[in-house]
This record gives C-alpha cells, sequence and structure tokens, in this order.
C-alpha cells in the first residue's frame, strides 16, 4: 500500500477530489499562461491604485465588479502557482482565497457558481471556492474585465 504524505498536495482539503468544484486542471484548462496573467494582474493592480491611467475605454461600468474580477484572477494566480505543494505558495494562496471568499460574502450578487461563499469553510478550504468561481467567470466570457 503505497502511503502518500500529510503535506502531499493530493492530500490538502481543497484538493480532494469528492469538494465538488473542478479540479485545479480543469479549472484552469483555458486559463492564460503564468506569465502573461501575471503581466496582467500587474497593469490592473497600477490601475487599480492610480499609478497607471485605464484603458482608452475607460472605467468599467461596475467597479465592484472589476474590483472581484481582480481579486480571482489573483487568487487563481495563486492557487494554480500553489500546485506544487510547497508550503509559502499554498500560504499565499489560502490568504488570496479568503480575501475573494470575504469580497464575495459583501457582494453576494456576483457570484458565479453553485456553492456560496456563506458555506466556505477552513475544511475543505477557499481555494475550491476559486476554482469553481474561477470556472464559472470563464465559462461566462470573463465579465467584469
Amino acid at each position: 500500500m503505497d502511503a502518500t504524505p500529510d503535506n502531499h498536495p493530493d492530500n490538502h482539503p481543497d484538493n480532494h477530489p469528492d469538494s465538488g468544484a473542478p479540479s485545479a486542471y480543469e479549472a484552469y484548462t483555458n486559463a492564460p499562461d503564468l506569465r502573461r496573467e501575471m503581466h496582467g494582474l500587474l497593469a490592473l493592480g497600477a490601475e487599480r491604485d492610480g499609478r497607471q491611467a485605464g484603458p482608452a475605454t475607460g472605467s468599467p461600468a461596475d467597479p465592484t465588479a472589476a474590483e472581484r474580477a481582480w481579486l480571482l484572477r489573483r487568487a487563481a494566480l495563486m492557487d494554480r502557482m500553489a500546485q506544487g505543494g510547497d508550503p509559502g505558495p499554498a500560504a499565499a494562496a489560502a490568504e488570496t482565497a479568503e480575501q475573494l471568499v470575504r469580497h464575495d460574502r459583501r457582494h453576494p450578487g456576483l457570484v458565479a457558481g453553485p456553492v456560496h461563499p456563506e458555506a466556505v469553510t477552513p475544511t475543505p478550504g477557499p481555494r475550491r471556492y476559486v476554482r469553481q468561481e474561477y470556472a464559472a467567470w470563464t465559462a461566462a466570457g470573463r465579465p467584469g474585465i
């Protein structure tokens, strides 16, 4: 019988196959490559905090939806980077996922997936919620960007 170490990514509650959320592979199949997504998020962050002018089309019609899209993309990027199971990236992924959960609790009308943020608990974990929401967001055509 093969034993999987307790710290192996497959043993983390966020990666449990019975979670109901898509796997990381399923959620991020159509995601931009990591470098391109990092670049895009850095540019959005600069626009958010005023360090850089926004696109020529002007501000988004719904700044709350734009903020959520930024939080979601950032949490998804961190989740993707944490797939190796190292504790540093995993902790960062959990923190950014929790930020998205807190935002969505304040703005439940923006939730796209079947599991609402009120149902997210430490076990099974907020990273599953990020995958669910990223998959739903991409299926909806990436609103808010």
